[in-house]
């Protein structure tokens, strides 16, 4: 592991422990924000590229269409949540 590696490995982790605080004071919206910092920091130690995240997420969203839907327990009081979309 390289030096630049072990540094990334050590921001992760405090990163995370952010996360989890941030999720124990009930502060989702911090700690959602802070999950797309991870998987940021995640994809830089495995060597993934933005263009491989994007190539996923589309055949992830191809694949999802193909599939019939199952009945929604939500009723229409309750808002959808938008889907995440990765934006470089």
């Amino acid at each position: 592991m390289s030096h630049s590696d072990e540094q990334l490995q050590s921001v992760l982790e405090t990163l995370e422990e952010c996360r989890k605080v941030l999720n124990e004071i009930n502060s989702r919206e911090s700690a959602e924000l802070l999950s797309i910092v991870i998987l940021d920091v995640r994809m830089k130690l495995k060597g993934i590229d933005s263009a491989d995240l994007k190539a996923l997420c589309d055949e992830m969203l191809r694949n999802a269409e193909s599939e019939p839907q199952p009945p929604s327990k939500q009723t229409q009081d309750q808002p959808r949540r938008p889907l995440l979309r990765v934006v470089k």
